[in-house]
């Protein structure tokens, strides 16, 4: 910063009003003055500097969209798209954001790749935590939760028990075990009456899953959920948080760990051979939209390599599917896109 002038010489006067130079003490408090607003233009620079290099930081992360080819009979209606066709302008997007910007890249492209052209209409949702990653197709489009509903009682039941400070009784245990790992309905409606659906909104709430509905009455099945709120529930149950204490999260991963091998299709497909699964799937008959068929999973675990941890989730439902196979082929082509890219990015 340039110093101010120096005060201009005056002409002398004679007579009391004459004036002199500044004193000693007035240039000593001028210099400060002068030092003072030097120092604050270093510290604004170097303020400026770090937002800069935040910046930087910050835009090496990358979003990346690509868009989703359809069928020509994708069984689709208004509420998800205009149906038929492939025309790329109303093509629902894959859209994928990490800080790794190449691996934001494969995963849309790859994504996008493995659900070109099939029949029906598909969501998905999916995070990794170890590279910040996360991707997103018509993750807000609600569908009806058919079986992976399921998770949301069970979560439900756990918070229940703890807002009452006690156990899962006995019976809650088996029937909460028969519900996950066998699927079993008439243990998802015992459970499902005895939390109470002001309960499951409760649990809802307090999980931030906003765009989940309750389906009326005893009609579980029939629960509007989306893959945005199927991943919130994903990552709540494989972080710690004040929702669920760590023992009932335990709890709840032991039991999706443990579903029966056949049903253990879907989002598992193409995962590392060390990683550990946890799974739940849907899948539903209606005379509109056809085949529900939904998969949500959860990949912990370390390599035996010594790579990067696994910690991610996968969600992919779909609707309008003609046959149920039809439907478990689709998710299993995204799910193997996305292991494969994960794993090549570890």
């Amino acid at each position: 910063m340039p110093r101010p002038e120096a005060p201009r010489p005056r002409t002398a006067r004679t007579g009391p009003r004459a004036r002199s130079r500044p004193s000693a003490r007035t240039r000593r408090i001028l210099a400060a003055v002068v030092a003072s607003g030097a120092a604050l233009t270093v510290l604004g620079s170097a303020n400026a500097a770090a937002d800069a290099a935040s910046a930087n930081t910050a835009s090496t992360a990358s979003t990346v969209s690509t868009a989703v080819d359809r069928s020509e009979d994708s069984g689709g209606d208004g509420a998800y798209g205009r149906s038929g066709g492939s025309d790329r302008s109303d093509a629902a997007k894959v859209t994928c954001h990490s800080r790794d910007g190449r691996l934001a890249g494969r995963l849309s492209h790859d994504i996008a790749g493995a659900l070109h052209g099939r029949q029906g209409t598909e969501a998905v949702a999916l995070y990794d935590r170890h590279t910040g990653t996360s991707c997103d197709l018509r993750g807000h489009a609600k569908f009806d939760s058919a079986s992976v509903v399921k998770v949301t009682v069970l979560g439900s039941l756990l918070r229940k028990a703890e807002d009452s400070h006690r156990k899962l009784t006995a019976h809650e245990k088996k029937a909460a075990t028969a519900m996950i790992t066998k699927s079993d309905n008439e243990a998802t409606t015992d459970l499902w009456h005895r939390v109470g659906v002001d309960h499951v909104k409760h649990f809802l709430k307090l999980a931030g899953m906003r765009e989940t509905t309750p389906g009326r009455g005893g009609t579980w099945g029939l629960t509007r959920i989306t893959a945005a709120d199927q991943a919130k529930l994903l990552k709540l149950l494989t972080a710690h948080n004040t929702v669920l204490h760590d023992k009932s999260r335990s709890y709840a991963l032991t039991l999706l760990n443990k579903v029966e091998r056949d049903q253990r299709w879907g989002t598992p497909a193409g995962a590392p051979d060390e990683a550990v699964t946890h799974v739940k799937n849907g899948w539903l008959e209606r005379s509109s939209h056809g085949w529900r068929v939904h998969s949500v999973g959860a990949f912990t675990g370390h390599r035996a390599d010594g790579g990067g941890a696994a910690d991610y989730g996968i969600v992919v439902l779909t609707h309008g599917n003609k046959t149920m196979g039809h439907g478990v082929d689709s998710i299993e082509r995204a799910a193997r896109a996305v292991h494969r890219d994960l794993a090549d990015a570890r």
